[in-house]
């Protein structure tokens, strides 16, 4: 468990967005964390700053649609089950869902699927694409050394 809040914080503080950030789902598997990073970023510099989380952190990036990605969102999905109620079924369609949604409500959104230390990790940056108000980062941090 200390693994995981370990490298969520990792990631908050690298977006400078550990003040004020909160766990959405804190369990011994499974941690999903949301901020608001304090960085000056645009909607342009947002791939830029996942590649470069990733480098920082020494992990490997997965293709969502590869069957690498496909299982660590399935183990993910999993986690968060066992600790709430879900409504649907698994569906990798799911996040693609969820950057339309956002991207309907008007915000830039990026992304990056990666692995790290038997450590699977999804990160999202979004914001507003008028450029207003601070760019949100939602970070999922699931153990797999089970």
């Amino acid at each position: 468990m200390m693994k995981l809040h370990r490298i969520a914080g990792e990631i908050m503080g690298f977006f400078e967005a550990f003040e004020g950030s909160r766990p959405a789902l804190d369990s011994r598997e499974i941690l999903i964390v949301r901020g608001m990073s304090r960085k000056r970023m645009n909607a342009d510099d947002m791939s830029r700053e996942l590649d470069s989380l990733i480098e920082h952190l020494g992990a490997a990036e997965l293709d969502l649609l590869s069957e690498e990605g496909a299982a660590l969102i399935g183990v993910m999905d999993e986690q968060i089950r066992s600790c709430v109620e879900v409504g649907t079924e698994t569906d990798i369609g799911g996040i693609h869902r969820l950057k339309e949604s956002l991207e309907d409500m008007n915000f830039s959104v990026d992304y990056r699927l990666c692995m790290a230390d038997e450590t699977g990790l999804f990160v999202v940056l979004y914001r507003d694409r008028s450029g207003v108000g601070p760019c949100f980062v939602e970070a999922v941090v699931s153990d797999l050394s089970e």
